[in-house]
């Protein structure tokens, strides 16, 4: 949460904030999955500010519709997340359309 709220207030001292802030300033794909949890009002503060600016906020939250079996699941799911917002194709877990024939 220390990088977002970086990210947030625009500071750009390391490669991965100068990376993010380019991304927002030139209206490029930035996409954020925290891991942290619970968030606190100055996380949400943050992550809500970094959404407002273009960042796809996509928090590391499996979803458990699709029936996972293994840690492995929960980990495909969160990664087939991210390749969605990237529009590459995967099979890493049935959509839920997929299901309903």
């Amino acid at each position: 949460m220390g990088t977002v709220g970086r990210m947030a207030a625009g500071t750009s001292e390391t490669l991965l904030l100068r990376a993010a802030d380019v991304c927002l300033k030139e209206r490029r794909q930035l996409i954020l999955v925290p891991r942290e949890t619970p968030f606190n009002t100055i996380h949400l503060e943050n992550l809500l500010r970094l959404a407002q600016a273009g960042a796809v906020i996509l928090p590391a939250m499996p979803g458990f519709y699709h029936g996972p079996d293994t840690i492995a699941d929960l980990v495909d799911f969160i990664v087939g997340k991210v390749l969605d917002q990237l529009a590459i194709d995967h099979e890493l877990f049935e959509r839920w359309a997929e299901n309903n024939d």
